[in-house]
């Protein structure tokens, strides 16, 4: 069982930056993947940006050049770096990871976090 903790949500203007973090805790675990989806009001949730354990990243057209991934593995911890935000970034923001558990060889587990909020006003 692995938990995860989103933090770094907020209001900004239009043209600021924010960063979020997604710490995870447990034990017995190796994380694989990790990503950042968002769920605009209204909206299905979407892929904002992924990062593998090797450290190759992926984003979404929409963000590309303004956001930024990272990971900490000493940490277990994911960042998204967001930069030049626009209204239409406003979304909850969740934290989604991929983990194998060193009690089930060959098994790969998903979990989410809670959700964190970011507004951006224009």
């Amino acid at each position: 069982q692995v938990q995860l903790v989103e933090s770094g949500g907020g209001l900004v203007q239009a043209g600021g930056s924010l960063r979020l973090s997604c710490a995870v805790s447990g034990s017995r675990f190796s994380i694989n993947a990790m990503s950042w989806y968002r769920q605009p009001p209204g909206k299905q949730r979407e892929l904002v940006a992924a990062i593998t354990g090797g450290g190759n990243t992926d984003y979404a057209d929409s963000v590309k050049g303004r956001f930024t991934i990272s990971r900490d593995n000493a940490k277990n911890t994911v960042y998204l770096q967001m930069n030049k935000l626009k209204p239409e970034d406003t979304a909850v923001y969740y934290c989604n990871i991929y983990y194998s558990n060193f009690l089930v060889p060959g098994a790969d587990f998903g979990s989410w976090g809670q959700g964190t909020q970011v507004t951006v006003s224009s």
